[in-house]
């Protein structure tokens, strides 16, 4: 059974007495403290699940003890008690953190009540503060592979997870954005604060404003009440503002006036609100070239690409396909409570092959359909697979992954090319340090320059030793 424990803050002794006897005859073990002094160091030691103090306190009163307890443990249910139950007072214990308050004098009953309804309030907070602990470690897990790039996502997310600078993710569509969006929230000390996405572009362009920062009562016809925004309600959070490159160039001003002032109006509104929020933008489109062509405004491309983050499509992170394949088995396995003993090597092969458009996201539903109709313990084949990937992959696994056509090839053609792809792959992997590439392609640096200068590829990729 877990203990109850109420911190009471009462400076007559009487009352204090009389208190923590009612309290624990039902149940409960109290420690009393005639001071906010006393309280404060007294929830340095233990953490409480309710705080029943007075509001009139000899030193420090009886709010100040709230804020001060609050700050130790945010999960304490506060109740205040006063004789001098204004509405001033109440509001006041409210805004510290109270729970509710009591007005002096009151029966036994109603304080049991209260009692009883404050540990509600706690165990949840408790709850609610452990779901976000494990959300915020099944974030930065759930973010999957040993490739390469997708190491060096994880370490960016570590080093600026904690900071308030705003981040830009690039990927194409189904790579995972939103996920590493979460995870730099959870991992940052706003966790315990709202985290808001919103897709820019799901929502049609005369509503998105509306969306992202509330109306007024009669801004428009069907404004009946005044609606607060996506950005009020991440106040002291985290907007995620996925698919950027689509919102027009009317909004795009006015998120460059969040971003610099943190401030903006309500449809409808006069009244300016301030907001303190981390901002976390994604996109699958090249916001440089949009930028060129006079679609995305420059300023606020600077504005949001302080810390970008490049996510890697499936297909250049291919090694990371069947630690995928286990991972979402696993997870479906769990959810629809079916068995599958796993992928043959075959299908892995052609798993690996595919080029995966629709990447993270087709794969996963593809193995979850695959799920549904493979009986329970059984292996999934080459060919439970749909045509467009186990056909035309499942030839070229047997053909030693090489796709060959009627008329035959240029044997040294072929062999030139794939070597010079591998090598800019390679360089791509490492950001074009030609050590790292060639400890990649397990060669010597010199064997790796010198065939680069016979392939061209020196002058091509305006790569230097200075970078090395």
């Amino acid at each position: 059974m877990i203990e109850r424990t109420i911190l009471l803050v009462e400076d007559e002794d009487y009352l204090r007495e009389n208190l923590s006897e009612i309290l624990e005859l039902h149940g409960n073990r109290v420690v009393a403290v005639p001071s906010g002094e006393g309280a404060i160091e007294a929830a340095r030691k233990k953490n409480f699940g309710v705080l029943l103090t007075d509001l009139k306190l000899p030193g420090i009163g009886g709010i100040e003890v709230i804020r001060s307890i609050k700050n130790i443990n945010p999960a304490t249910a506060c109740i205040i008690l006063t004789g001098f139950g204004s509405i001033e007072s109440a509001v006041d214990a409210m805004r510290a953190g109270a729970f509710t308050y009591l007005k002096k004098p009151f029966e036994k009953s109603e304080l049991l009540v209260i009692i009883e309804k404050a540990f509600e309030v706690h165990s949840l907070k408790e709850e609610n503060s452990k779901l976000k602990s494990d959300l915020r470690d099944n974030c930065t897990s759930a973010i999957i592979g040993t490739s390469v790039g997708i190491q060096k996502v994880r370490d960016l997310i570590e080093k600026v997870a904690d900071t308030d600078s705003t981040v830009l993710i690039l990927g194409e569509s189904g790579t995972g954005k939103e996920l590493v969006a979460r995870a730099l929230h959870y991992g940052s000390s706003r966790s315990a604060k709202p985290f808001v996405p919103i897709n820019c572009g799901a929502i049609p362009e005369d509503l998105l404003e509306s969306e992202l920062f509330g109306y007024e009562k009669g801004a428009f016809t069907g404004a009946i009440a005044t609606k607060i925004g996506r950005f009020e309600a991440a106040d002291c959070g985290t907007i995620f503002l996925d698919e950027i490159g689509d919102m027009s160039p009317g909004l795009q001003v006015k998120i460059l006036r969040v971003l610099q002032e943190k401030e903006f109006e309500r449809v409808g509104g006069r009244n300016t609100i301030k907001v303190d929020v981390r901002v976390v933008a994604a996109t699958n489109q090249d916001l440089e070239q949009a930028v060129e062509e006079k679609r995305f405004r420059k300023d606020l491309f600077y504005r949001l690409n302080v810390i970008p983050v490049n996510l890697p499509s499936l297909r250049e992170r291919r090694e990371d396909i069947q630690i995928l394949l286990h991972h979402f088995i696993g997870k479906i396995s769990g959810r629809r409570k079916k068995s599958i003993k796993g992928v043959t090597q075959e299908a892995v092969k052609i798993f690996e092959a595919y080029d995966w458009p629709g990447n993270i996201r087709e794969l996963e539903n593809l193995v979850e359909r695959l799920m549904v109709l493979k009986e329970d313990g059984s292996l999934i084949d080459h060919e439970d697979l749909p045509d467009k990937i186990g056909k035309s992959n499942a030839e070229q696994y047997r053909n030693g992954g090489v796709e060959l056509p009627h008329d035959g090839i240029d044997f040294n053609a072929v062999v030139d090319n794939f070597e010079k792809n591998l090598i800019l792959s390679a360089l791509r992997r490492v950001n074009g340090v030609k050590k790292k590439a060639a400890e990649y392609l397990n060669i010597n640096r010199t064997t790796l320059i010198e065939k680069m200068k016979r392939k061209g590829l020196i002058d091509s990729l305006k790569t230097s030793d200075s970078f090395d």
